[in-house]
């Protein structure tokens, strides 16, 4: 017979008053915190809009700004002294261009076009001490955060994601300027490409030279006494190296031919492997352009610089494959930097006028191989002889602005043939957007595309908290 066991105590749970009340405090504490935490995340998210409204406020105020160009430009002054009337019908005064006051070393408005040392761009002034911090001032000599004149003339810019910063990549000029002869172009020996580093697009740390001029193999592409001209770099996702392209020629531009060299990283060294003559043709001025899906491309004024050529390169960005199209045929023009905006391709190009500056045209395509039409010149701002000189600078590349659509930076040289080491850089706001100005050279109908404008400015600085959408 089975006992009972008195003493076994119940297995239910039996509650007095007080665990009762202890376990409802619990039961509300936990519904507080749980109602504190969905509050304090309502009120972040609203913080995050409104600042992304006062971000974005700031954004369309500066843009304002940026469009709102600034009129007049650079002046000839009168000629010092009077001319006697007898000197002046035996031989009247031929009357002097601003280009040509451009060119005169010893022109009395060279201080307009190459501003001293004392208006230098300076990152290392304290934020309180500067109120120019982050403006861009174009044809001012340009400090890197050692207090040195930025050497990278000619050059590009790679934005490298996984590190988050940029890279800006150009011929380092700072030696003597001489010519090789007579009737040849201003040059300095080639010392190599200078590489610098930033955050904001302001502020440049000086890497060093990643690719070095050779000084004793007189054979080799970089011998010192050669040309190596507008070096741009891109990355190959496949391969994960950096691969640079440049224009290689000789002393007297009778090669003109395309270098490449590559490296795992983007501060360098890089390998130079070897130069080549794209599709069987001569190449002098040219960049690279890295598409969407990865496919890179190469764009090289040719046939004596009297058309642009264009074709894809191959898997690992080391050579070209065999399909090419000719480009702006019989147009003259040299310098391009290509660009996309929502599917449609852009290209900035120069004139063929040697170091003297002239009239940049924009093009446009909806695919990168063509065909390509000629817009409009798109400098807008200062006087008709600047526009018609973009600026007195010439291109080299355009940078779109991250989380700003339609706004790009316009790179561009301002060339000194006098003294090629104190040649400047002019950074100017572009954009996208608009109605084109004049129909098409073919068609005579004005196209679908946007307008290209850069718009002058003396002192411009980028929309405030661009960099957050990094």
């Amino acid at each position: 017979m089975r006992m009972r066991n008195k003493y076994r105590k119940p297995t239910s749970f039996r509650f007095n008053a007080g665990s009762r009340c202890t376990l409802s405090i619990v039961v509300w504490g936990l519904v507080g915190c749980i109602l504190l935490v969905h509050l304090y995340s309502i009120i972040r998210q609203r913080n995050e809009v409104d600042g992304d409204i006062q971000i974005r406020a700031n954004q369309y105020h500066l843009m304002r700004e940026l469009e709102e160009v600034e009129a007049g430009g650079y002046q000839i002054p009168p000629p010092k002294g009077r001319r006697s009337p007898r000197a002046a019908k035996r031989r009247p005064k031929k009357p002097t261009t601003l280009i040509e006051e451009f060119l005169d070393e010893n022109s009395q408005i060279r201080h307009l076009f190459f501003p001293d040392l004392r208006t230098a761009i300076d990152p290392r002034k304290e934020k309180e001490e500067d109120t120019d911090r982050l403006y861009y001032y174009p044809g001012r000599v340009w400090l890197d955060t050692d207090g040195n004149p930025i050497q990278a003339h000619g050059g590009g810019i790679l934005y490298a994601k996984r590190l988050g910063k940029y890279y800006w990549y150009g011929e380092n000029k700072d030696g003597p300027t001489y010519h090789a002869h007579k009737r040849g172009a201003a040059r300095v020996d080639v010392i190599g490409v200078s590489c610098y580093s930033s955050t904001d697009l302001w502020t440049w740390k000086n890497e060093g030279i990643v690719l070095a001029g050779e000084e004793t193999n007189s054979t080799h592409d970089l011998y010192t006494l050669n040309v190596l001209e507008r070096p741009k770099v891109i990355y190959n996702d496949r391969t994960g190296k950096y691969v640079m392209w440049m224009h290689i020629d000789d002393a007297n531009y009778t090669k003109a031919s395309a270098g490449v060299a590559v490296s795992d990283f983007p501060t360098g060294p890089f390998e130079y492997l070897y130069s080549i003559s794209p599709h069987g043709f001569d190449s002098r001025d040219m960049t690279v352009f890295k598409d969407d899906d990865g496919t890179a491309y190469l764009i090289y004024s040719s046939e004596d610089n009297s058309e642009l050529h264009i074709g894809p390169l191959t898997y690992n960005y080391l050579d070209v494959t065999n399909v090419m199209r000719r480009i702006l045929v019989g147009q003259h023009r040299e310098a391009p930097a290509l660009f996309k905006h929502q599917g449609t391709y852009y290209m900035i190009t120069s004139g063929c006028t040697g170091w003297a500056p002239n009239e940049a045209l924009v093009h446009a395509a909806e695919s990168v191989m063509g065909p390509w039409e000629t817009m409009e010149n798109p400098c807008i701002g200062g006087n008709k002889v600047s526009r018609d000189a973009t600026f007195f600078s010439q291109s080299t590349f355009v940078v779109p602005v991250a989380g700003i659509p339609g706004l790009f930076i316009f790179m561009a040289d301002r060339w000194n043939p006098a003294e090629l080491r104190d040649s400047r850089y002019v950074w100017l706001p572009l954009r996208v957007g608009g109605a084109a100005d004049r129909p098409l050279e073919y068609s005579f109908g004005f196209p679908l595309w946007s307008r290209v404008s850069i718009f002058w400015h003396r002192r411009w600085r980028l929309p405030g908290g661009w960099s957050h959408y990094i």
